[in-house]
């Protein structure tokens, strides 16, 4: 004789559970302080932009945040220049001068690069490592020949979209 074998007993199918609501990230923490109540606001006190907020802080490397917070400073300085003036950046800790803005930019993980010339016209890059990040904007004359001030911070924010 064999021996009955009870069947095995069906799996139940797991219960699914509402779909779980991951709650929405927290908006980096940023705040400004000024003597004067009618100062122009900063980038810290304005909203991020979308193209900024869309992804979470967490999910950024330290090279592409700071290049991002770096083109809302650069933008919002030069929204308070007027037509005879247009940015630089002073080298804080060093006496490298001035670099006159024309381009920046990061490569993952954690360098981020500037791109101009300096006060005397030559061609010049910064490339720094995102823990010695400390930039000066300067306002400087904008160069003689030049009929309209250079502006880079639009053309910068502009391309933070393409991603």
């Amino acid at each position: 004789m064999t021996a009955k074998t009870k069947p095995k007993p069906k799996k139940k199918p797991k219960k699914t559970k509402a779909a779980e609501v991951k709650p929405a990230p927290r908006p980096p923490r940023a705040r400004a302080a000024h003597c004067d109540e009618a100062a122009p606001l900063t980038a810290e006190q304005k909203p991020l932009p979308d193209v900024v907020a869309d992804t979470p802080v967490e999910e950024k490397s330290p090279a592409e945040w700071a290049y991002e917070r770096l083109i809302l400073y650069i933008q919002n300085f030069e929204e308070q220049l007027d037509n005879e003036h247009e940015i630089a950046m002073g080298f804080t800790g060093g006496d490298a001068g001035v670099l006159r803005i024309e381009g920046i930019g990061f490569f993952d993980p954690d360098i981020v690069t500037f791109y101009g010339t300096d006060d005397e016209g030559a061609k010049t890059q910064l490339i720094q490592h995102v823990s010695q990040l400390s930039v000066m904007l300067r306002a400087l004359p904008k160069q003689t020949e030049a009929p309209e001030p250079t502006r880079i911070g639009f053309r910068l924010a502009k391309d933070l979209a393409k991603d």
